[in-house]
């Protein structure tokens, strides 16, 4: 008779919460304060308890490590990771959570995190301690796709924007370049994307540009894709 090994597992929550900084995209990470890998940078999260929903986990523990209150913000699972070597203390599945919101005000350390921050995505990458740096990956991506479908964008503008503001943070968090022709034409033809002010910004130089506002709609339809996806 063959003999059926069964995984004892435990369940983590791990969390890619993004935001636009100076700008550029920026995750919040923290510095472990405990083994294993004391002193790496690594996303915020921890074990789910056995009493314990997994949404509460998540806002639990992203309160805990940073002091950041959770349930002010729309977190979404987005994955589940799995690999059977991806934490040394054992089998540990996480389920990972995204936000991606404007205006996020800087963390504080607590808990079993010695530090807690907002870095720029791309300092970020490649040095997460787990496999975090896949989890912060996934979650960019799908950061990205919000933008091509939904209007999330117009939440880092000001009340009244410009579409050169609108394209910087399709630009920021794309990490790509856009032609401001094109890119506006898409943007004026959505339908309820952008409503205009019938005001315009006088910029010191150059010429006054009309001032929008976000329009009544969540959902792009046609959405506006990427140049590297958009076929």
């Amino acid at each position: 008779m063959t003999t059926r090994h069964h995984a004892q597992l435990r369940i983590a929550a791990d969390l890619a919460i993004l935001t636009v900084r100076e700008g550029a995209l920026h995750a919040l990470v923290i510095t472990r304060g405990n083994e294993p890998f004391a002193g790496k940078p690594a996303l915020p999260g921890g074990f789910v308890r056995t009493d314990e929903d997994l949404d509460a986990a998540a806002v639990r523990e992203l309160r805990e490590e940073t002091c950041l209150n959770g349930a002010d913000l729309h977190l979404e699972q987005f994955g589940v990771y799995g690999e059977p070597h991806r934490d040394p203390r054992g089998r540990v599945v996480s389920v990972a959570y995204l936000a991606i919101m404007p205006n996020l005000p800087w963390p504080s350390a607590g808990s079993d995190a010695s530090g807690a921050a907002w870095v720029a995505v791309d300092r970020a990458q490649g040095n997460l301690a787990f496999d975090h740096d896949r989890i912060l990956y996934d979650a960019v991506e799908r950061a990205r796709q919000r933008l091509e479908l939904t209007t999330l964008a117009t939440a880092f503008c000001p009340p009244e924007f410009t579409i050169g503001d609108l394209r910087s943070v399709y630009e920021v968090v794309w990490g790509e370049t856009l032609d401001p022709r094109n890119f506006s034409r898409k943007v004026i033809n959505t339908e309820g994307f952008i409503e205009p002010t019938g005001r315009k910004r006088v910029p010191a130089t150059g010429r006054p540009a009309a001032l929008y506002r976000a329009g009544n709609v969540a959902t792009l339809n046609p959405p506006i894709l990427r140049p590297s996806t958009d076929s």
